[in-house]
């Protein structure tokens, strides 16, 4: 509520000057008006309209020779140059106005340009260089007591220092703009002030204070974000591991790795991997400290984040070490005494840097030593003084000629024991490779040996379903053909036995189907062939094969379907309308009602068939799409073989689809079908 009332206080305050400055006809007051709307446009951050008001007030204050008209006006694009990356133009700006402010003397407008210039330095990395323009602005500043520009000083100094290594300094000057940011309320500059001290007093071992700090983050108001717990909850973690505290670092740990992991962000991760690799080392779970190091490694090394790089390697060889695996662990010695030293290289020619580029003061320089005037005296050695040192240089000649033999020797047995370690480490490398093939094949005879076992199974569980149940179905219908042929029926009878002929021969080619489909997927033969089709014509298609079985059950179905399209095999989601069709039937007595339909859900098409019959216990449903031929008799006794939802499951998942049920025991059933509109992504 508090940022849209000061957002509304702005607008008004745009408006009321907008309208004031249309109304004016003296030029100078034009002018300052302008000058004032502009600063309201650019701390409403509405950077092109401030901007077409400075190109018209330029020219006017220009014209009229307006020199402090001119320097705010300066001034200003240039914040706005600044805001929009155009550094070399904001710097030129600074520059000039810097200049028009001398000329009227305008100390404070001055220290705000250097306080400006300052962070625009840091900014492009000039480190020492803003250091100079931001401490000139200091001193203006404070003796204003002007806390809106302090608090940008002392942030801008602070981040110098902290750039610079020179930790003193930079927690010297956090404390200053923390202790300005309280009194404004300014929470994004509290977090990042609160964050970077907790660092500096953790790189100086004082983890006590980085803690209290990394809490003051977390009790902030930005504490349910992401990206500052993400950015935290690593750090406080590794923090209370310093102390030995495993269940508050695990704690924090775990919940910066679930962050970072699902905001992708590579940094913190890298800091919750390092950390729960040093926690699961101390705690003796070595293969878990393993698996997160090496991941670790390798964030790192994607980053070329060098300080983690080193602590990855630190560890590393801890673990191999407690492995007793001391070949690896002397490579990520060598690997962190390599990066170690590069490291402190750089830092020594940063610093080099860093002076080089210090101008020099004058006032340091007054009490500078003139060399000349130190100089030390050398005395006098007597001839028996000379004697006794080179007494002295014999004896140690001696012991260094020991000294480098002994090395010779030791450096010798050190090149044998090196040359049969190796050789040992290559036969053993040999044997491990040979065991690996060994394994590969035997895993691959075994997955061979399942896939025949399987097909077997298959071709088994086939001939006793069509030794049993199509046999049957089939027995029937030769039956009334053998009647038939004997002339044991007349016309009347016959036409009275039709429902049933065909009750028998719809089984028998509703089972032959189901059993060719199954057999097919279980020996993985089933290839899906999707384009898109209309769901409505299957199913009137599908109905009308049920039609006659429906009126003599004395069952009634209620047809909610409507024109809309799936993209899958067009013929497997027949076999599924089919088989759910037939299933809510079988379950259905005299009077129950089927009901189709289809909608549109999140780009998916859902098809349901919904039966008012005797429905699914809760123990039966978790059996229904099982590969086990489960199934139950029908309301009028009739026989299936248990494969049908098992063969709509695979059917349906083939096209990317799912298939599920809700029933109620003796309130109906109704199954769920999901497919596609369009080709999945995948």
């Amino acid at each position: 509520m508090l940022t849209v009332s000061i957002g509304l206080s702005q607008t008004e305050d745009i408006d009321k000057l907008a309208i004031e400055l249309a109304f004016q006809e003296q030029d100078s007051l034009k002018i300052e008006t302008s000058i004032k709307l502009i600063k309201a446009l650019y701390h409403a951050n509405d950077y092109e309209r401030a901007l077409e008001y400075i190109i018209k007030s330029e020219k006017l204050s220009n014209e009229l020779d307006y020199k402090k008209g001119i320097a705010e006006i300066t001034f200003y694009k240039s914040l706005i140059y600044a805001q929009k990356g155009d550094y070399i133009n904001a710097v030129s700006g600074y520059n000039k106005s810097k200049g028009l402010f001398s000329i009227l003397h305008d100390t404070l407008s001055i220290a705000k340009v250097n306080n400006s210039i300052g962070l625009i330095e840091i900014k492009r990395g000039n480190y020492n260089k803003g250091l100079q323009f931001s401490l000139k602005a200091i001193e203006e500043l404070e003796k204003r007591n002007l806390i809106t520009d302090l608090n940008l000083a002392y942030s801008n100094l602070a981040k110098a220092y902290y750039n610079l290594n020179l930790s003193e300094k930079a927690i010297e000057f956090y404390l200053k703009a923390l202790n300005v940011q309280l009194k404004l309320n300014d929470t994004k500059g509290i977090i990042e002030s609160h964050s970077k001290l907790a660092e500096l007093y953790s790189n100086k071992k004082e983890h006590r204070k980085a803690i209290e700090y990394y809490e003051k983050v977390l009790e902030s108001g930005e504490s349910n974000n992401d990206s500052v717990r993400g950015q935290v909850y690593p750090k406080l973690g590794g923090e209370y591991l310093k102390f030995n505290d495993y269940d508050r670092a695990t704690r924090y740990l775990v919940q910066g790795y679930n962050i970072n992991t699902r905001t992708k962000n590579k940094t913190g991760l890298l800091l919750a991997l390092n950390n729960l690799g040093d926690l699961n080392l101390r705690q003796g779970r070595l293969n878990i400290a393993e698996k997160q190091l090496v991941d670790a490694g390798d964030i790192a090394k994607s980053l070329n984040n060098k300080t983690e790089l080193l602590r990855h390697y630190k560890l590393m060889k801890t673990l191999d070490s407690t492995r007793k695996r001391f070949d690896r662990a002397f490579v990520w010695q060598r690997e962190y005494y390599e990066l170690n030293n590069k490291l402190k290289n750089s830092e020594i020619k940063q610093a080099q840097q860093i002076i080089n580029q210090t101008p020099v003061n004058t006032e340091t320089n007054t009490n500078l030593v003139n060399q000349s005037e130190v100089r030390s005296t050398v005395s006098k050695i007597t001839p028996t003084e000379k004697a006794v040192l080179d007494k002295k240089l014999d004896k140690y000649k001696l012991i260094l000629y020991a000294l480098v033999a002994a090395l010779l020797v030791v450096s010798a047995l050190l090149v044998l024991v090196y040359l049969k370690r190796n050789s040992n480490i290559k036969y053993t490398q040999d044997l491990e490779e040979k065991n690996i093939k060994i394994q590969l094949q035997n895993e691959a005879f075994q997955e061979q040996t399942k896939h025949l076992e399987n097909v077997n199974n298959v071709k088994d569980k086939l001939f006793s379903i069509v030794s049993h149940d199509l046999k049957d179905s089939l027995s029937s219908i030769n039956g009334f053909i053998d009647l038939l042929k004997d002339g044991s029926l007349s016309r009347e009878e016959f036409d009275n036995l039709i429902p049933e002929l065909s009750e028998n021969a719809n089984n028998a080619s509703l089972l032959l189907f189901n059993l060719l489909n199954w057999s097919k997927s279980q020996m993985q033969s089933l290839e899906p062939k999707p384009s898109l089709f209309d769901i409505q014509e299957v199913f009137e298609s599908k109905i009308k094969l049920i039609e006659q079985r429906m009126e003599n059950k004395g069952i009634s179905l209620v047809d909610h379907s409507l024109r809309d399209f799936a993209y899958a095999d067009r013929s497997m989601f027949e076999i599924v309308v089919q088989n759910l069709l037939a299933n809510a039937l079988k379950f259905c007595k005299s009077g129950d009602t089927i009901t189709i339909s289809n909608h549109i859900s999140n780009g998916s098409c859902i098809v349901s068939i919904a039966d008012t019959g005797i429905g699914i216990s809760k123990e039966n449903i978790n059996r229904l799409f099982n590969n086990s031929s489960f199934t139950t008799m029908g309301t009028d006794n009739e026989k299936g073989t248990g494969l049908g939802l098992s063969i709509c499951k695979e059917l349906v998942e083939l096209n990317h689809g799912k298939i599920w049920v809700e029933s109620t025991q003796g309130v109906g059933s109704t199954f769920y079908v999901q497919l596609p509109k369009s080709r999945p992504n995948s």
